[in-house]
């Protein structure tokens, strides 16, 4: 190459000055960034229609759209009245023959009217017997005292305090297990959590579908045996997603029964809700 034309050759042709230009690179660094320029230009012109066609798309889209709804409520597991106890029997008076002298009247007669029975008895001879109507033969000087007539023909019979057993589940009992931060703490935990998306993604039609989830809230607050034990048929991807929530669900603050924390089994209702768009 001359002097005077390096001052106005391009660099690429200084390079390749004397080399076989027609090899191809010398073809590929020389038209770089114009083939580079080109191919930016196609990719943002083909991500600008994608974008178009999907907002034309969700405009047409009149399809279902999820709504949900947590029905955050413990309640009571229904509880078993215990059958009553048959009452006991009547407690039967102690028959036991105590001897008796008659009390005789004073009554001033002749002594040829006076039975033998109706004479006036010495008190050495009544000092060990009870006054009766009669002169009954029987056992002396005893101290029996005859049961009270109520009691002896079955009157009511004593209360037997009841002994708690504080080792079983409760299902009914004076202060509930709750979620720290209690219900609204719970609903927030639930909202938050929730995949809102399951009923719709399985494909349940327009509708509510509540799931009922049962478990345990152990003596030192922890979540076991958590199970759905009702689950609608059009989503039955619903009661794992509420069991799979609430077994996550963290220590909550136990029950508790005459001052004791007790084990206790809590009933959770979950509304998931499908609506289309008026």
């Amino acid at each position: 190459m001359q002097k005077d034309a390096i001052l106005t050759a391009d660099l690429l042709d200084i390079i390749f000055e004397g080399r076989n230009k027609a090899y191809g690179a010398y073809e590929l660094r020389k038209f770089y960034n114009r083939r580079l320029f080109i191919a930016v230009g196609m990719m943002m012109l083909t991500c600008f229609f994608l974008l178009l066609g999907s907002l034309l798309a969700g405009k047409n889209n009149n399809g279902p759209v999820l709504k949900y709804m947590t029905e955050v409520q413990l309640e009571n597991a229904p509880d078993k009245k215990p059958e009553p106890l048959p009452p006991p029997p009547p407690l039967k008076p102690v028959q036991q023959k105590v001897a008796a002298t008659k009390y005789t009247d004073l009554i001033i007669t002749k002594d040829e009217l006076v039975t033998e029975e109706d004479q006036l008895k010495v008190m050495a001879e009544m000092e060990d017997t009870q006054i009766g109507k009669l002169n009954v033969e029987g056992e002396r000087n005893i101290d029996y005292v005859a049961p009270p007539a109520e009691r002896a023909i079955g009157g009511t019979p004593a209360v037997v305090n009841k002994v708690e057993d504080y080792d079983r589940t409760f299902t009914q009992v004076e202060i509930e297990a709750k979620y720290p931060g209690g219900l609204a703490g719970w609903k927030r935990y639930l909202e938050r959590n929730l995949n809102a998306q399951v009923a719709y993604d399985e494909g349940a039609p327009v509708g509510r579908y509540t799931v009922t989830v049962q478990f345990i809230v152990d003596r030192e607050g922890n979540i076991s045996n958590v199970r759905a034990i009702d689950v609608p048929m059009e989503c039955r991807a619903c009661g794992a997603e509420a069991v799979k929530v609430i077994l996550r669900g963290g220590r909550w603050e136990p029950a508790v029964q005459n001052g004791r924390k007790v084990t206790y089994q809590a009933i959770q209702h979950i509304t998931f809700e499908v609506a289309s768009e008026g």
